[in-house]
């Protein structure tokens, strides 16, 4: 598998990063700004198997390859509200599918709920487009990043109504996310 790019989005993604989002509630009929500081840093291989234990997948092979990193953010809302989270996630890649890195996304807490998460991953080469989805159990998560340049990632978080059957397409948008992310230098 070719994964230099992939690994360069994520040794792009190290550091201290600042963002301006703008979340549309369609069910509340809502719109809300809020500003993120967030923190990444790369993970050693104690942390990452934790990880993979966590999620109970023992089938990993090279493990000091797999791009590994821990997540700390703080946000606050227009409104004042303030959030603070944090978590240590792993990429694993499965496969390609021409230029795009198919795999999976590894958490030991996720956002929407507090425990171990496996999602999927598909990374575009070509794009530098790393997209996630999750499926909580109400909730589908789809977020994006694109790394436009070493200090510059566009977001965008699409929440669905987590369909009856899993084959069912997704069709009920419950959430919008967008922002510019920037490193700080």
């Amino acid at each position: 598998m070719n994964l230099s790019t992939f690994h360069h989005f994520f040794e792009c993604c190290v550091g201290d990063w600042q963002t301006e989002r703008t979340y549309h509630y369609l069910t509340a009929a809502e719109v809300e700004r809020s500003r993120t500081e967030f923190q990444i840093q790369p993970i050693d291989l104690v942390q990452k198997a934790k990880v993979l234990v966590d999620n109970r997948i023992d089938d990993c092979d090279a493990l000091e390859a797999l791009p590994g990193y821990h997540l700390e953010f703080q946000t606050v809302s227009e409104k004042g509200e303030q959030v603070a989270h944090g978590l240590n996630f792993l990429f694993v890649p499965d496969r390609e599918e021409g230029a795009v890195v198919v795999g999976r996304y590894l958490r030991d807490r996720a956002y929407e709920e507090s425990r171990a998460m496996v999602s999927q991953f598909r990374f575009n080469r070509q794009s530098r487009e790393l997209l996630m989805t999750t499926t909580y159990s109400q909730v589908v998560s789809v977020d994006s990043i694109t790394l436009v340049n070493p200090k510059l990632r566009v977001r965008r978080i699409l929440n669905y109504l987590r369909p009856a059957a899993a084959n069912d397409p997704l069709d009920t948008l419950q959430l919008a996310g967008f922002g510019i992310e920037q490193k700080v230098a």
